[in-house]
């Protein structure tokens, strides 16, 4: 786990909201604090389905929503002319990419035994953090996974030319 303070908050936040940053991302958790407090649970809700949507991976490819689709959603939340009081979003990696993460030169650790790569984002007191972590079905003693994600995410932020220091 990794924990990175991004240095201009409001250019970030513009690309985060307003551009396809982290769409190869999936939404968990929302939760906005402006003048109410707006929680979103990412969780695709089964019961919106008819049985037959429910079992196409076209019409439901994840157990949560994108990234992608979210963002215009949470951007109505949080525009204006204040800033949020604070929000926290919770994204898993999308699951195809997980393995381009897990060399096997550099891991014992497969895509099967990961539950989700995350990243959270964190708004509060002028500030906003991004944190690292790893999920697993079962316990691994291996940290590998963990290295190689915290090392891709900086590769990435790097990449995309976003101003980090870590904390």
């Amino acid at each position: 786990m990794i924990a990175l303070q991004i240095k201009d908050v409001k250019h970030f936040m513009g690309r985060l909201l307003g551009t396809d940053l982290l769409d190869s991302f999936l939404l968990e958790e929302a939760v906005v604090s402006t003048y109410n407090t707006f929680t979103i649970d990412g969780r695709i809700n089964r019961d919106f389905f008819s049985r037959e949507e429910w079992e196409d991976p076209s019409v439901r490819p994840y157990d949560f929503s994108s990234w992608k689709s979210m963002r215009p959603i949470l951007f109505g939340l949080i525009r204006g002319k204040k800033t949020p009081v604070s929000f926290r979003f919770v994204l898993h990696l999308m699951p195809q990419y997980v393995s381009g993460i897990l060399k096997p030169s550099e891991t014992s650790v497969t895509a099967d035994q990961v539950k989700a790569l995350v990243l959270t984002c964190r708004y509060e007191n002028g500030s906003l953090t991004l944190v690292t972590g790893t999920s697993f079905h079962t316990f691994l003693p291996d940290k590998s996974a963990d290295v190689l994600w915290d090392r891709m995410m900086k590769v990435f932020l790097d990449k995309k030319e976003v101003d980090y220091e870590p904390l």
